[in-house]
């Protein structure tokens, strides 16, 4: 009894961290996916605002200001009812977001846009990015990348905030 009841244990203890690399592995997934989906959204803004789809001032760069504006829409400027461009049903949450759970999905990333020091969303050496500095409004407009704020790092070993 003894002796199985040590296997047990032995057995517990060999599947414990195995476990934490599988949901690990499993939020990775999920924070790729969700890039992907949110980078996408952004290069077809960004292709239909070069189409004449959206109207944009002579000066900006065609992105979108906002991970907002992928959800609500834009008008369409080539539809004479007025309709809009959607371009994600919803932003998705950065799995690795570790604060409040009632932020905003949109708040969850750092959000790379014009006017903004290039390593700031990726958490450069010069400065950590924060969430001062992760609206459009503080540092620039026109979000053309996402990035996540998580300052751990996957398993293939490069951080989160560099995928």
């Amino acid at each position: 009894m003894v002796i199985t009841l040590a296997l047990v244990g032995i057995l517990a203890l060999a599947i414990m961290p195995f476990s934490e690399l599988v949901v690990q592995r499993q939020k990775e997934k999920e924070l790729s996916a969700a890039l992907r989906e949110i980078r996408t959204a952004l290069d077809a803004y960004k292709d239909a605002s070069d189409a004449g789809k959206i109207e944009k001032d002579a000066e900006a760069s065609g992105y979108p200001p906002s991970l907002g504006v992928l959800v609500t829409g834009v008008k369409d400027a080539r539809d004479p009812k007025g309709g809009l461009l959607m371009f994600l049903r919803r932003v998705p949450r950065d799995p690795f977001f570790t604060g409040d759970p009632d932020t905003p999905a949109e708040e969850t990333w750092n959000v790379r846009a014009y006017g903004q020091p290039p390593d700031q969303a990726a958490g450069g050496a010069s400065g950590e990015s924060s969430g001062a500095l992760s609206g459009t409004d503080a540092a620039g407009k026109d979000v053309f990348d996402v990035t996540s704020k998580s300052a751990r790092v996957g398993i293939n070993g490069i951080p989160y905030r560099q995928w």
